[in-house]
């Protein structure tokens, strides 16, 4: 018996139909028939949920031919690769994103800031866009729980990443900005290690929500 037959008794023995094991499994009633079809196979956590909720045991559901049993690891192997790249992929993007903003920031003031646009830029971008920015990254951090502890470090990088922010000078009573390096002000730092902070308690909400939700 292959694994989506076993999927199927199990399913009936437990008195469950497709719809209703769909809804307790929170995945669509397609994707029940495509297991016990064998057309896709599960992942790892819904075949642990199947476990639970089938109340059978995991090697009775995943005992199979040895060919068939290979093809579903390699499967399992291949999503596993595939979840880490993505991760990986969406690490990279974001932390591209805050780096790439903070860089265009320092050129505007630096090359297009002039006159009266001077507090217009720097209100944009010191005030909206880089807060933003971080606080869509703590949220991608807190959600996928990246890092472990170690996201919460972060919070001290984007702090003192604020408290650089004003190394372009405003002169003239901020008229005009020039290439002239300041001390960091570390006036602008909480700015920044909040923005990180909040965006990442609420990603570790969700986080803890989901992780309810598959309980």
């Amino acid at each position: 018996m292959d694994i989506g037959s076993k999927i199927r008794q199990a399913r009936i023995t437990a008195g469950y139909t497709q719809e209703q094991a769909a809804e307790e499994l929170c995945v669509s009633r397609q994707t029940i028939s495509n297991w016990e079809n064998a057309k896709t196979y599960p992942d790892i956590v819904s075949v642990i949920r199947m476990s639970d909720l089938y109340d059978v045991r995991l090697d009775d559901l995943l005992k199979e031919e040895k060919e068939v049993k290979e093809r579903y690891v390699d499967y399992l192997r291949e999503s596993t690769d595939t979840v880490k790249s993505h991760e990986r992929l969406t690490k990279g993007i974001l932390l591209a994103q805050n780096l790439i903003l903070y860089t265009v920031v320092q050129l505007v003031f630096w090359f297009f800031a002039k006159g009266s646009l001077v507090p217009v830029y720097k209100t944009v971008f010191q005030y909206v866009l880089l807060p933003m920015s971080v606080l869509i990254l703590g949220v991608f951090a807190g959600h996928g729980n990246w890092w472990g502890k170690r996201k919460w470090l972060l919070t001290a990088v984007c702090g003192a990443l604020f408290a650089l922010v004003p190394s372009v000078s405003y002169v003239s009573g901020e008229t005009e900005a020039a290439l002239t390096f300041l001390w960091p002000s570390f006036l602008y730092l909480p700015l920044g290690a909040f923005s990180y902070t909040l965006g990442c308690l609420a990603g570790s909400i969700m986080h803890a929500e989901d992780g309810k939700r598959q309980e």
